[in-house]
């Protein structure tokens, strides 16, 4: 496809090496699907053999695909759907080193749940024994996991990600930090409403821009903040700096739809404007009408953080205290937050109220309602290592996480791993 080769020549002009015959390793999960989304890269580029992309249990899936990854020590790229998925299968390097390492010596597969025999009869056809590498593999993990991944693969390039803004913007950060310390993140495609509807071709930059290409949908703009009597705007209308609602008829016969997701102008390219994704509209956090966003819910609680010595975030979701039902009590509505975090194992009373503090000094109208009492305090809870990827498991979905849980099963999920 034209977004296809854009991307390629995009990726190649900018990393050379990357477009080297199975120098790519890819760690994605599409249910059904054996292959990442369309607009990726032809298969041939890729060392991760077919069935391990086509495996129904999300773990097993990253779990093979990683450690067909570790066979090749010169890989230039790792490509991932989501960076979650990314995250995830690093998580099951720091605990299952070992076993993979046994594996990579062996030639052999473990037997393990979610992997049919079938699929691990094919997949073991493709093993060969590599003692050396097993024996780098733990003499690597041995020295710790800060900077893992370019240890691992000492010519890797550049990672590239179906999504890094959003909800997936913390692992990019997490991961560029810790285990890829400072490796370039490369979002080729921006997709709403299951359309691809733009490129990125500045795979350098460190915040993904992507350039709308009029023949691939018909799109429409609602400014933001919406008038009381909205219209959209074309292409030709947009204005740079200013924020906008996404509105999409993506194929012709198929029905016009707001994606829910808000656009900010960046600029524009030869005409063409460049936007970046700013927030999505479902995720908004509001028991009153508050309407606080994704995004800066995520500043106030990153704000927060700075004032807990020795926490690290490693993930968080929000749930409206209406999803609760009797198990809120009386009080007034109120948001729930349930944190993963490294470095501290519980917080006090008054390191828990920052985050409500934080976010009366962000916003003046939650501010106002909980000086009125009718929005009650938030309250915050610690959750046990590994409860997010136990969540993002039973999502079954490849799509970006919910920062905000709208599902009683999902809720039901996350407070059982409550340890504090």
């Amino acid at each position: 496809s034209q977004g296809s080769l854009l991307y390629l020549d995009a990726l190649g002009a900018a990393f050379p090496r990357a477009l080297a015959r199975r120098g790519t390793a890819l760690l994605h999960w599409t249910p059904g699907r054996p292959r990442a989304p369309a607009g990726w890269p032809l298969p041939t580029l890729y060392c991760t053999p077919a069935p391990a992309g086509a495996l129904p249990s999300r773990a097993a899936a990253l779990r093979v695909q990683l450690l067909f990854a570790l066979r090749q020590r010169a890989l230039h790229v790792l490509e991932a759907g989501l960076a979650a998925e990314l995250h995830d299968a690093l998580v099951a390097l720091r605990t299952e080193w070992p076993q993979l390492a046994q594996e990579l010596a062996l030639g052999r597969l473990s037997p393990q749940p979610g992997l049919p025999e079938g699929v691990r009869d094919q997949l073991q056809a493709l093993l060969t024994p590599d003692a050396a590498r097993a024996a780098e593999l733990r003499a690597e993990c041995a020295r710790g996991f800060e900077g893992i991944a370019m240890r691992l693969w000492p010519q890797l390039e550049v990672v590239v990600v179906r999504t890094a803004h959003g909800a997936e913007r913390l692992y990019c950060d997490s991961l560029r930090q810790a285990d890829f310390q400072g490796l370039p993140f490369y979002c080729p495609f921006y997709q709403a409403a299951g359309a691809l509807l733009g490129v990125n071709l500045w795979p350098a930059e460190p915040t993904p821009r992507f350039l709308l290409c009029p023949d691939w949908a018909f799109y429409e703009f609602l400014p933001c903040p919406a008038n009381k009597e909205p219209r959209t705007v074309l292409l030709d209308e947009l204005w740079e700096g200013r924020e906008y609602g996404l509105v999409v008829t993506a194929q012709p016969g198929e029905y016009r739809c707001r994606t829910g997701e808000v656009l900010r102008v960046a600029g524009f390219h030869k005409q063409c404007p460049m936007v970046e994704p700013v927030r999505r509209e479902s995720q908004t956090l509001s028991v009153r009408g508050e309407s606080i966003p994704e995004e800066q819910f995520c500043q106030s609680l990153r704000r927060a953080l700075r004032m807990w010595p020795g926490a690290r975030l490693t993930d968080y979701v929000c749930v409206e205290s209406s999803l609760l039902g009797d198990s809120s009590g009386p009080s007034a509505p109120h948001y729930e937050v349930f944190l993963e975090l490294q470095g501290l194992r519980d917080l006090s009373e008054g390191q828990r109220y920052k985050l409500d503090q934080c976010l009366q000094e962000d916003f003046p109208v939650y501010k106002s309602f909980r000086f009125k009492g009718s929005i009650g305090p938030l309250r915050l809870h610690l959750v046990r290592p590994g409860t997010f990827t136990r969540l993002r498991e039973a999502l079954g979905s490849p799509l970006p996480m919910p920062r905000v849980l709208r599902e009683e099963q999902l809720l039901r999920l996350i407070q059982g791993s409550v340890v504090s």
